[in-house]
Formats: structure tokens, sequence, C-alpha cells
């Protein structure tokens, strides 16, 4: 029987339990806790200054007021590169393949977000349906226009995510399988498509960082327009 190519993206069972959740878990294992001694370890040394770098450079387009976030953005983005980077390796599974996931990271932040505007200076927040200088005449239009861009955010950062995965682990797969299907007949082609395929994981690897911090770094953009 023949499968799709689209069924490495189902979410996986065993004993009628969905291995989701175990997925979701992995990231909050395989990182270490700092101990209260003075002087850890180089890997939590490593981690440390990754994690105070990533803040530090995720607060500069960020107020004060916005700096409540960091320890939420900072987690987030931990948790999304930790699981695009596990989905790469063989027999596992990529949670954020899925939209339901990402639109459940991204609708509750958005909104969170637009609650904040709303309720600290709702006159700005407002301010941001209608450009400045508009005729009249385009103003209902433009509201219209712009409120339907606000509500289109969190759709693009989950499909955005969704969309930028699924299209890699695709392509790896579909290189592959002519890899090894080119092996017994034509084994220079085949060797030259298992370097392609070398290359493209190479760049998936970067491409799971990236959207992950992408995804955030929106978000804080959207956090600053609010704050």
């Amino acid at each position: 029987m023949m499968l799709s190519f689209f069924d490495q993206f189902m979410s996986p069972t065993y004993l009628g339990i969905p291995l989701m959740a175990l997925a979701l878990t992995l990231p909050w294992v395989l990182y270490p806790t700092p101990s209260a001694r003075w002087l850890n370890n180089r890997f939590l040394a490593l981690q440390g200054w990754f994690i105070n770098r990533f803040t530090q450079q995720l607060l500069l387009p960020l107020s004060l007021g916005g700096h409540k976030w960091a320890a939420l953005l900072t987690s987030l983005m931990i948790f999304l590169i930790t699981i695009n980077m596990l989905g790469l390796l063989p027999y596992t599974f990529t949670p954020t393949t899925q939209l339901s996931l990402n639109l459940g990271l991204a609708v509750p932040l958005w909104l969170a977000t637009v609650l904040i505007g709303m309720r600290n200076q709702p006159t700005h927040a407002l301010g941001h349906l209608l450009p400045e200088g508009t005729p009249g005449p385009l103003i209902p239009v433009l509201i219209i226009i712009e409120t339907i861009s606000l509500f289109i955010r969190p759709l693009a950062l989950g499909v955005r995510l969704t969309a930028n995965l699924t299209a890699g682990h695709l392509l790896i797969q579909l290189i592959a399988t002519a890899a090894f299907v080119l092996l017994p007949l034509m084994p220079v082609v085949a060797i030259l498509t298992s370097t392609v395929l070398v290359l493209l994981t190479l760049l998936e690897v970067a491409v799971a960082m990236i959207q992950a911090y992408v995804f955030v770094l929106l978000l804080s953009l959207y956090l600053q327009e609010n704050v």
C-alpha cells in the first residue's frame, strides 16, 4: 500500500495515547536547571550566556513596559527552537508542523498584546486602524482593511511557521526517496542527490532556528505597538 508523503505530519498515537504531549514536554526535560553553586559546568554557562544574549537582543526595541514579557518570550523561543530541531531527527514527530498548535500559541499571545494596548492606551491602539491624513471618503474602507489586517496577524504567524517547516520536511523526504530509488540504477546521480540532501538538511537546521526567532520577534513587535 502506498502511503502519502503527508502521512508524516499526522499526530502519532501509541496505545491510543497521543504522542503530541510527550513531544511538547521534551524541551522541559532536555535543559538542565542551574544549581545553587557559584560555578556551574560549561554547558550551563553556555546555556545561560545564550539566554542572556537573546533576551538582551529581544528587549532592545521594547520599552520598559514590554520588559515584563522577557521570560515568556525567551521561554517561547527556546521551546520552538528545541521542537523544530528535534523534528529533524529520524523517526521523530514535529509538533510545530500542526497548524492547530501554532495557532494555539499565536492567537492567545497576539490577543494579549491587543488587550494590553486597549487597556493602557486605547486611543493610540485604535489610532493604528486609521493612518494620519487619510481623505474623508477613504476612512471607512481603510478602517475595514486595517481591522482585517489586525485579525490576520495570528493566522499569518501560525501559517508561516507551519508552511516553512512542512515544505522543508517534504523536500527532505522527496530527495531522500529519489536517492534511494536512483542508487541501484544510477549510482553517480544518487551520490549527487545525497549531497543535495545533506545541504538541504543543513538549510533546514537554519530554517528551524530562524522561524522560531521570527515568530518571537513578530510577537515582540506587536507588543511594542501596544505598550
